[in-house]
């Protein structure tokens, strides 16, 4: 399930990311996306590919296992301000993203790549997003 407002747009220096048509309240599901969970040697491939990027760990099976998720997930930026934060479902093998603040219409939907939308850490790409 995506938010039918949802689109993809351009960012200048990121690529794309998912941008709402309409202003959206605090605590609004902006998606539901399926994954596809892979084991350590999945992993261990896809670290040596572009797709390294747009994975998520998946704790269940340890920092080894990972996922792809399906829909928008794998386009949301990231912020250490994001407004959004995102949920693993481990039984129904889903991630659920919702806003943790109002957002505008026409307004960029982040997400913080530490798994905390408020976690200050740093990740580990060398260029901050803010």
């Amino acid at each position: 399930m995506i938010h039918p407002a949802l689109h993809l747009a351009p960012v200048p220096g990121k690529g794309r990311g998912v941008f709402s048509r309409i202003p959206l309240k605090a605590g609004t599901i902006t998606e539901i996306s399926p994954v596809i969970v892979m084991d350590a040697e999945d992993r261990r491939l896809l670290d040596q590919t572009r797709l390294h990027d747009y994975i998520f760990e998946w704790q269940p099976g340890g920092r080894n296992m990972c996922c792809m998720a399906l829909g928008y997930v794998p386009m949301y930026n990231h912020s250490y301000t994001a407004n959004c934060e995102y949920f693993m479902d481990y039984e129904k093998e889903t991630i659920t993203v919702k806003t943790v603040r109002e957002v505008a219409e026409g307004e960029e939907l982040t997400i913080n790549y530490n798994g905390d939308w408020n976690d200050p850490s740093e990740v580990w790409f060398a260029a901050k997003a803010d």
